[in-house]
């Protein structure tokens, strides 16, 4: 499925259909399936950034009390840009279903605590060719997000543009070559669109909210749930796929114009719900064992993540002939059953990744805190 496309579902329902740019599309892939819709087969424009508002340079930092699914912090040094394609990973001996099952076992271990938020941050980062020069940019964005346990309150967000740079060594050369531009113009690939310019500049942090939609739906899950849905879960894998797939209607996540096969709608899914949902350590569980039984799944080992982090992927190819072929990977911790990211990649180029070799990561969340707070977000 394409990415741009998911972003479409992204876009709460009360915004309208206001357009918005392919920049803020790409910027928002970590919120891709993050927010409710109001029907599953409605298309929607991803959301702008609500009400922005540039934060105070001395903002305090939220703390976070309990991580339900926290992600091992960053390692200490400095994070280094990716490659434009990315080294090809050493292939496990382990058969997928054994690695997942394991980390099952260590998901569901983790301890379960609530509190008043939960409170995610990401940074996502996505792939385009410069018009001229012959490289790759990488741009990206931080964000972070608020959803209230309680119901009738506001989901809130903080966004920052970190500012475009080289995908990797070999374009640093080129855009180096090239002048090293501040502002460079970029394709979008598959869209018939004037170039996109991109800054190498970083911003300020913006902040915004918005009403829950119905007033107590956080998340879209194949449908739209509410966080006693969430909270209540089947944490057998069995029941869990029944429940999922009784939202499965034969086409994408997205899109009742593309055909998605059922194991990659719950692919899909269920990504969703383990990176980014307040669900249980037992559901976290149960949807590992539910992808280990998916013949279609399979597990590479030593892949690094755009943070610098080693880990374990779930991998399934999906696409087409005329969308082009794609590897979507779940990315975690092979030692805890925690999630690190997500990531896309390319198979075989065509639609929004042409111009793209077979094996660029073309797009990536990197999870770097999940878990419950009390602290406010308007603090």
């Amino acid at each position: 499925m394409n990415p741009i496309d998911e972003l479409r579902a992204a876009r709460p329902a009360h915004l309208g259909d206001r357009p918005v740019d392919e920049r803020t599309r790409a910027a928002e892939l970590a919120q891709a399936m993050a927010v409710p819709r109001r029907t599953r087969r409605r298309r929607k424009a991803v959301r702008p950034v609500l009400g922005l508002a540039a934060l105070a340079a001395g903002a305090t930092a939220v703390a976070v009390v309990v991580a339900g699914n926290t992600a091992p912090p960053p390692q200490r040094q400095a994070p280094q840009a990716g490659p434009s394609v990315s080294a090809t990973p050493r292939k496990v001996t382990l058969s997928a279903r054994d690695v997942l099952l394991a980390a099952a076992e260590k998901a569901g271990r983790q301890p379960d605590r609530t509190g008043d938020w939960w409170h995610t941050t990401a940074v996502s980062r996505h792939v385009y060719p410069a018009v001229k020069g012959g490289y790759l940019v990488e741009d990206r964005q931080r964000i972070e997000a608020w959803t209230p346990r309680a119901t009738g309150g506001d989901q809130w967000s903080r966004e920052q543009t970190l500012g475009a740079r080289p995908a990797g060594e070999a374009d640093r050369a080129a855009w180096e070559q090239a002048g090293s531009p501040t502002k460079i113009d970029v394709i979008v690939p598959g869209k018939k669109l004037a170039p996109m310019s991109l800054s190498t500049a970083s911003r300020e942090p913006v902040t915004g909210h918005s009403p829950l939609v119905d007033g107590d739906k956080v998340f879209w899950l194949g449908r739209n749930v509410t966080m006693k849905d969430l909270r209540g879960l089947p944490d057998e894998p069995g029941k869990l796929k029944k429940w999922l797939l009784d939202s499965y209607d034969g086409h994408s996540t997205e899109s009742s114009s593309v055909k998605m096969s059922s194991d990659a709608w719950l692919f899909a899914v269920s990504v969703g719900l383990i990176v980014d949902m307040p669900v249980t350590p037992q559901v976290r569980g149960a949807a590992f064992r539910m992808l280990a039984g998916l013949d279609s799944v399979k597990v590479v080992q030593d892949v690094t993540d755009a943070e610098g982090r080693t880990g374990t992927a779930a991998a399934i190819e999906e696409g087409d002939a005329k969308t082009g072929l794609r590897e979507s990977r779940l990315i975690f911790d092979e030692t805890t059953g925690q999630a690190l990211g997500r990531e896309s990649v390319v198979v075989e180029p065509r639609g929004a990744q042409a111009g793209l070799e077979p094996g660029t990561v073309w797009s990536s969340e990197a999870l770097l805190e999940a878990g419950w707070t009390d602290v406010s977000p308007k603090r």
